[in-house]
């Protein structure tokens, strides 16, 4: 059963990351159509971005969280290795950073947004770091 568990977290893990890689990329574009003018494309964008939070990145974060605890749960001893403390705590910035996708989702569809496109390009590259940090920390183990 371990191994099942641990295959669906994983999957969830590539769907949420795939869900936070390309939910900012949606708010470049959207920033850009704000700033053209373009109302149509700012409506299509609105759409998108709150089926991609509600349908696949929020379902995948719950099923992260959950499948991550009961993999916790099996394995008691990695709560107390430093690798998994320090992975714990990107993955609490990650859940914050869901939450601010929310916040930024919101003040989208409201026309409330002053964030630039440029702003957005650089927001989407922080999972990528908590990513590559994350993947190192449980194959590397390193403390």
């Amino acid at each position: 059963m371990y191994l099942w568990i641990k295959a669906f977290h994983l999957i969830a893990v590539v769907t949420w990351f795939a869900a936070m890689f390309y939910l900012p990329r949606l708010y470049v574009y959207h920033a850009m159509a704000r700033d053209k003018g373009e109302y149509a494309s700012m409506d299509t964008f609105r759409v998108m971005e709150r089926k991609l939070y509600r349908g696949i990145m929020t379902p995948s974060m719950v099923a992260v969280l959950v499948l991550g605890a009961v993999l916790a749960w099996l394995n008691p001893a990695w709560m107390q290795q430093g690798w998994m403390h320090a992975k714990l705590t990107l993955v609490v910035l990650l859940v914050a950073y869901h939450h601010v996708c929310l916040i930024y989702l919101k003040q989208l569809a409201e026309d409330r947004c002053k964030r630039s496109a440029t702003y957005f390009r650089i927001f989407n590259e922080l999972p990528v770091l908590a990513l590559v940090a994350i993947v190192v920390l449980v194959v590397v183990k390193p403390f």
